[in-house]
């Protein structure tokens, strides 16, 4: 009975990427009946088993996971080595049950339709209206900079602790939900990674447990960055898979919010991220255009440089590069480039609100 049951379950995994298939050439579908019908109450019962919990289940939950298979590969590797065909068919197995609970509890909403279709946002735009933008941030960067240090050479302190950025995003998503209900957080889960510094190591600003509907937060990113990455995760959690999406809720729900040093740490980022978009067009504007910036700002962009630098190591690259082909299957087609796919957006949303 116990073999039969895993041939099944090894069989079931072509049937599973088949109906993936399916699912992501049916956005609207998706949409409809999953990211707004089912998975909204998958998130809810998951925030609420394990949002009151004031560590990350998920991460504690990876590390005893990988102990014990670990553990059981040492005591079986006799076994395995005598019955590899069977060994492989149980490996297969254990895959289509982890395929099947990834995209059950959370990874269709890859296949949903596009943020900017919700929003009615164009994503086309110029080069001059990226200069336009790059400027326009250049000069309210420096603006909150100065006022918030007290002048152009102090890089900006935010003055709270990563738990008080975590209860003050909670904050904006409560003030943004009046504006977009789409975005409305209730029963929150948004934790300090327990892996932070393995996180750091990756490469990583933090991520979403798809098992335990937890979101997230590298703990050891500066704190004037943290706010952005701790809206991007929340955008996670609410069903928006797209990294440049995510990317564009967390400085949506920054630059709304009503503390100046959340709209700073907004501002910064999409400024950070359309200056490397026109660096990649037209490098001499860039440099133009980065020469106005202020000594503090500049401050504040070498503080996160550095802090990326110092855990850079070799094993980075190999993250970075499965993270990568992870975003492809799931038709990220642009993979981590998709990221920067955020300033379309951020365009594209500056460019409605216009009178």
């Amino acid at each position: 009975m116990r073999t039969r049951i895993k041939n099944i379950l090894a069989l079931s995994l072509p049937v599973q990427i088949l109906l993936i298939g399916w699912a992501s050439a049916h956005p609207a579908w998706v949409e409809r009946w999953y990211s707004r019908g089912l998975y909204p109450w998958i998130s809810r019962f998951f925030r609420t088993l394990y949002g009151w919990i004031p560590f990350s289940v998920g991460d504690l939950l990876y590390g005893l996971l990988l102990v014990a298979a670990l553990v059981l590969l040492w005591k079986r590797r006799h076994r395995i080595r005598r019955q590899f065909l069977g060994f492989l068919r149980d490996l297969v197995a254990g895959f289509a049950v982890i395929h099947a609970t990834f995209y059950l509890l959370w990874g269709l909403n890859y296949f949903r339709e596009p943020l900017s279709s919700q929003l009615g946002l164009d994503e086309a735009y110029t080069q001059a209206e990226l200069i336009r933008f790059c400027e326009s941030l250049t000069i309210q960067v420096n603006e909150m900079q100065s006022e918030l240090a007290g002048d152009s050479l102090t890089p900006v302190h935010v003055p709270y602790s990563r738990s008080e950025i975590l209860d003050k995003t909670l904050e904006g998503y409560m003030e943004l939900a009046n504006r977009y209900p789409q975005f409305r957080y209730v029963t929150p889960s948004l934790k300090k990674s327990l892996m932070s510094t393995l996180l750091t190591y990756m490469g990583y600003g933090g991520y979403l447990n798809p098992f335990t509907g937890e979101a997230q937060v590298n703990a050891r990113l500066p704190e004037f960055r943290f706010p952005v990455v701790c809206g991007h995760e929340v955008g996670h959690q609410l069903g928006y898979s797209a990294e440049n999406e995510t990317n564009f809720i967390g400085y949506l729900v920054t630059l709304n919010h009503s503390d100046p040093y959340f709209r700073y740490s907004a501002s910064a980022y999409a400024l950070s991220y359309s200056l490397g978009e026109l660096d990649r067009r037209d490098p001499e504007a860039r440099k133009e255009i980065a020469r106005k910036l202020n000594p503090g700002v500049r401050a504040n962009y070498e503080e996160l440089q550095a802090f990326w630098e110092a855990f850079q190591n070799p094993m980075e690259p190999v993250f970075k590069a499965i993270f990568n082909r992870y975003l492809e299957a799931n038709r990220q087609q642009d993979g981590i480039a998709s990221y920067n796919r955020v300033v379309s957006l951020m365009i594209a949303f500056h460019r409605s609100a216009a009178p």
